[in-house]
Protein backbone atom coordinates (compact mmCIF):
# COMPACT_ATOMS: atom_id res chain seq x y z
CA UNK A 1 0.00 0.00 0.00
CA UNK A 2 1.34 3.44 -0.91
CA UNK A 3 2.34 5.65 1.97
CA UNK A 4 0.50 8.91 2.47
CA UNK A 5 2.29 12.13 1.58
CA UNK A 6 2.27 14.40 4.65
CA UNK A 7 4.98 16.97 3.91
CA UNK A 8 5.04 19.88 1.45
CA UNK A 9 7.60 22.38 0.22
CA UNK A 10 5.93 25.71 -0.61
CA UNK A 11 8.00 27.88 -2.93
CA UNK A 12 7.41 31.37 -1.62
CA UNK A 13 10.55 33.35 -2.40
CA UNK A 14 9.46 34.92 -5.70
CA UNK A 15 9.69 38.63 -6.39
CA UNK A 16 6.28 38.88 -8.07
CA UNK A 17 7.39 41.49 -10.59
CA UNK A 18 4.30 41.11 -12.78
CA UNK A 19 2.10 41.70 -9.73
CA UNK A 20 4.06 44.72 -8.51
CA UNK A 21 1.47 47.19 -9.78
CA UNK A 22 -1.24 45.59 -7.62
CA UNK A 23 0.88 44.54 -4.62
CA UNK A 24 4.00 46.71 -4.48
CA UNK A 25 5.64 45.75 -1.19
CA UNK A 26 5.03 42.04 -0.63
CA UNK A 27 6.18 38.67 -1.96
CA UNK A 28 3.62 37.49 -4.48
CA UNK A 29 2.10 34.73 -2.35
CA UNK A 30 1.58 37.15 0.56
CA UNK A 31 -0.71 39.33 -1.57
CA UNK A 32 -3.97 39.84 0.35
CA UNK A 33 -7.10 38.08 -0.91
CA UNK A 34 -10.23 38.94 1.02
CA UNK A 35 -8.13 40.19 3.89
CA UNK A 36 -5.69 37.32 4.24
CA UNK A 37 -2.50 36.32 2.40
CA UNK A 38 -3.08 34.15 -0.66
CA UNK A 39 -0.69 31.53 0.68
CA UNK A 40 -3.17 31.01 3.54
CA UNK A 41 -5.59 29.46 1.06
CA UNK A 42 -2.81 27.20 -0.20
CA UNK A 43 -2.01 26.04 3.35
CA UNK A 44 -5.68 25.36 4.13
CA UNK A 45 -6.16 23.32 0.95
CA UNK A 46 -3.02 21.25 1.57
CA UNK A 47 -4.06 20.57 5.16
CA UNK A 48 -7.43 19.28 3.94
CA UNK A 49 -5.54 16.91 1.66
CA UNK A 50 -3.40 15.45 4.44
CA UNK A 51 -0.32 17.69 4.63
CA UNK A 52 0.84 18.04 8.23
CA UNK A 53 4.37 19.47 7.88
CA UNK A 54 5.29 22.49 5.77
CA UNK A 55 8.67 23.66 4.51
CA UNK A 56 8.54 27.28 3.37
CA UNK A 57 11.23 28.10 0.81
CA UNK A 58 11.68 31.81 1.40
CA UNK A 59 13.86 34.58 0.02
CA UNK A 60 12.55 38.01 -0.92
CA UNK A 61 11.13 39.84 2.13
CA UNK A 62 11.00 36.62 4.14
CA UNK A 63 10.30 38.58 7.34
CA UNK A 64 6.80 39.37 6.08
CA UNK A 65 5.87 35.70 6.67
CA UNK A 66 6.82 35.52 10.33
CA UNK A 67 3.71 36.79 12.10
CA UNK A 68 1.32 35.21 9.63
CA UNK A 69 2.81 31.72 9.87
CA UNK A 70 2.75 31.92 13.67
CA UNK A 71 -0.99 32.59 13.56
CA UNK A 72 -1.95 29.74 11.19
CA UNK A 73 0.53 26.97 12.08
CA UNK A 74 2.04 25.59 15.26
CA UNK A 75 5.82 25.80 15.61
CA UNK A 76 6.20 22.05 15.12
CA UNK A 77 4.19 22.12 11.88
CA UNK A 78 6.59 24.14 9.78
CA UNK A 79 10.23 24.95 9.09
CA UNK A 80 11.81 27.75 7.09
CA UNK A 81 14.32 27.14 4.29
CA UNK A 82 15.88 30.55 3.62
CA UNK A 83 17.88 31.56 0.55
CA UNK A 84 20.72 34.04 1.12
CA UNK A 85 20.39 34.98 -2.55
CA UNK A 86 17.93 33.93 -5.28
CA UNK A 87 18.65 30.32 -6.30
CA UNK A 88 15.91 29.84 -8.88
CA UNK A 89 13.04 27.43 -8.35
CA UNK A 90 15.34 24.41 -8.58
CA UNK A 91 17.88 25.76 -6.14
CA UNK A 92 15.09 26.63 -3.72
CA UNK A 93 13.68 23.08 -3.93
CA UNK A 94 17.13 21.53 -3.45
CA UNK A 95 17.82 23.69 -0.39
CA UNK A 96 14.40 22.83 1.09
CA UNK A 97 14.99 19.11 0.48
CA UNK A 98 17.81 19.32 3.02
CA UNK A 99 15.23 19.71 5.80
CA UNK A 100 12.68 17.27 4.38
CA UNK A 101 11.89 14.21 6.49
CA UNK A 102 10.10 12.28 3.74
CA UNK A 103 10.96 9.89 0.94
CA UNK A 104 8.46 11.71 -1.28
CA UNK A 105 7.62 15.35 -0.69
CA UNK A 106 4.99 17.54 -2.28
CA UNK A 107 6.33 20.65 -4.00
CA UNK A 108 4.02 23.54 -4.83
CA UNK A 109 4.08 27.24 -5.59
CA UNK A 110 2.81 29.66 -2.96
CA UNK A 111 1.15 31.83 -5.63
CA UNK A 112 -0.87 28.98 -7.17
CA UNK A 113 -3.88 27.21 -5.67
CA UNK A 114 -4.62 23.82 -7.25
CA UNK A 115 -7.12 21.76 -5.22
CA UNK A 116 -5.95 18.44 -6.64
CA UNK A 117 -6.34 15.14 -4.80
CA UNK A 118 -2.69 14.87 -3.88
CA UNK A 119 -3.07 11.52 -2.12
CA UNK A 120 -4.41 10.06 -5.36
CA UNK A 121 -1.41 11.50 -7.17
CA UNK A 122 0.87 10.05 -4.48
CA UNK A 123 -0.57 6.54 -5.01
CA UNK A 124 0.09 6.85 -8.75
CA UNK A 125 3.58 8.28 -8.10
CA UNK A 126 4.58 5.36 -5.90
CA UNK A 127 3.00 2.76 -8.19
CA UNK A 128 5.33 3.98 -10.96
CA UNK A 129 8.37 4.38 -8.70
CA UNK A 130 8.57 7.81 -10.27
CA UNK A 131 11.33 10.31 -9.65
CA UNK A 132 8.77 13.08 -10.03
CA UNK A 133 5.06 13.24 -10.85
CA UNK A 134 3.49 16.41 -12.20
CA UNK A 135 -0.09 17.25 -11.28
CA UNK A 136 -1.70 18.46 -14.51
CA UNK A 137 -4.75 20.64 -15.03
CA UNK A 138 -6.94 19.97 -18.12
CA UNK A 139 -7.63 23.27 -19.87
CA UNK A 140 -9.32 24.50 -23.05
CA UNK A 141 -8.56 27.47 -25.29
CA UNK A 142 -5.41 28.78 -23.64
CA UNK A 143 -2.17 30.47 -24.65
CA UNK A 144 -0.71 31.64 -21.33
CA UNK A 145 0.72 28.20 -20.52
CA UNK A 146 2.68 25.51 -22.28
CA UNK A 147 1.20 22.01 -22.50
CA UNK A 148 2.46 18.66 -21.20
CA UNK A 149 2.03 15.49 -23.26
CA UNK A 150 1.91 12.02 -21.69
CA UNK A 151 2.31 8.55 -23.13
CA UNK A 152 -0.13 5.70 -22.46
CA UNK A 153 1.64 4.86 -19.17
CA UNK A 154 1.48 8.42 -17.89
CA UNK A 155 5.13 9.24 -18.57
CA UNK A 156 5.89 12.77 -19.69
CA UNK A 157 6.80 12.55 -23.37
CA UNK A 158 6.99 16.24 -24.27
CA UNK A 159 6.75 19.79 -23.00
CA UNK A 160 5.14 22.09 -25.55
CA UNK A 161 6.05 25.77 -25.58
CA UNK A 162 3.44 28.45 -24.91
CA UNK A 163 1.14 28.88 -27.90
CA UNK A 164 -2.58 28.71 -28.52
CA UNK A 165 -4.07 25.29 -27.68
CA UNK A 166 -7.71 24.33 -28.14
CA UNK A 167 -7.24 21.86 -25.28
CA UNK A 168 -4.46 20.24 -23.33
CA UNK A 169 -2.87 19.55 -19.97
CA UNK A 170 -0.95 22.33 -18.25
CA UNK A 171 1.64 21.98 -15.53
CA UNK A 172 -0.30 22.91 -12.38
CA UNK A 173 2.87 23.58 -10.40
CA UNK A 174 2.22 20.76 -7.93
CA UNK A 175 4.71 17.89 -7.88
CA UNK A 176 5.37 14.67 -5.99
CA UNK A 177 9.15 14.49 -5.74
CA UNK A 178 11.35 11.57 -4.72
CA UNK A 179 13.88 13.46 -2.62
CA UNK A 180 16.80 11.03 -3.03
CA UNK A 181 16.38 10.72 -6.79
CA UNK A 182 16.32 14.50 -7.13
CA UNK A 183 19.37 15.01 -4.93
CA UNK A 184 21.38 12.51 -6.98
CA UNK A 185 21.26 14.84 -9.97
CA UNK A 186 24.03 17.33 -10.66
CA UNK A 187 22.89 20.94 -10.95
CA UNK A 188 24.50 24.35 -10.90
CA UNK A 189 24.02 26.45 -7.76
CA UNK A 190 21.16 28.44 -9.29
CA UNK A 191 18.77 26.59 -11.59
CA UNK A 192 15.20 26.25 -12.75
CA UNK A 193 13.20 23.27 -11.51
CA UNK A 194 11.14 23.37 -14.71
CA UNK A 195 13.86 23.90 -17.31
CA UNK A 196 16.92 22.29 -15.75
CA UNK A 197 15.22 19.35 -14.06
CA UNK A 198 11.85 18.48 -15.60
CA UNK A 199 12.56 19.44 -19.20
CA UNK A 200 16.13 18.13 -19.11
CA UNK A 201 15.51 14.76 -17.48
CA UNK A 202 12.05 13.64 -18.66
CA UNK A 203 13.60 11.70 -21.60
CA UNK A 204 15.03 9.29 -19.01
CA UNK A 205 11.45 8.02 -18.64
CA UNK A 206 11.02 8.41 -14.88
CA UNK A 207 9.01 11.64 -14.78
CA UNK A 208 5.26 11.14 -14.89
CA UNK A 209 2.11 13.22 -14.99
CA UNK A 210 -1.44 12.79 -13.72
CA UNK A 211 -4.45 14.92 -14.66
CA UNK A 212 -6.61 16.40 -11.90
CA UNK A 213 -9.62 18.43 -13.01
CA UNK A 214 -9.83 20.48 -9.81
CA UNK A 215 -10.05 24.19 -9.04
CA UNK A 216 -6.94 26.07 -10.23
CA UNK A 217 -5.85 29.70 -10.01
CA UNK A 218 -2.43 31.31 -10.44
CA UNK A 219 -2.26 34.91 -9.18
CA UNK A 220 0.87 35.74 -11.18
CA UNK A 221 -0.81 38.47 -13.22
CA UNK A 222 -3.06 41.31 -11.95
CA UNK A 223 -6.18 40.04 -13.79
CA UNK A 224 -6.07 36.67 -12.03
CA UNK A 225 -5.21 38.31 -8.72
CA UNK A 226 -8.43 40.32 -9.06
CA UNK A 227 -10.34 37.16 -10.02
CA UNK A 228 -9.10 35.47 -6.83
CA UNK A 229 -10.76 38.19 -4.76
CA UNK A 230 -14.26 37.06 -5.66
CA UNK A 231 -13.61 33.36 -6.36
CA UNK A 232 -12.01 32.77 -2.97
CA UNK A 233 -14.59 34.31 -0.69
CA UNK A 234 -13.77 33.61 2.93
CA UNK A 235 -15.75 30.62 4.08
CA UNK A 236 -16.29 29.57 0.47
CA UNK A 237 -12.82 28.46 -0.49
Amino acid sequence: MASKVTEAIILAGGLGTRLRSAVPDLPKCMAPVNGKPFVGYVIESLRRHGIARFIFALGYKSETFDNFLNTVLHKDEYVISLEDEPLGTGGAVRLACNVSLSKNVLVTNGDTLFKADIQQVAIFHESKSAACTLTLKPMKHFDRYGAVELDAEGRVKDFKEKQYFTEGLINGGVYLLNVNEFQKKSFSEKFSFEKDYLEKYYPEGNIYGMAQDAYFIDIGIPEDYERAQYELKQGND
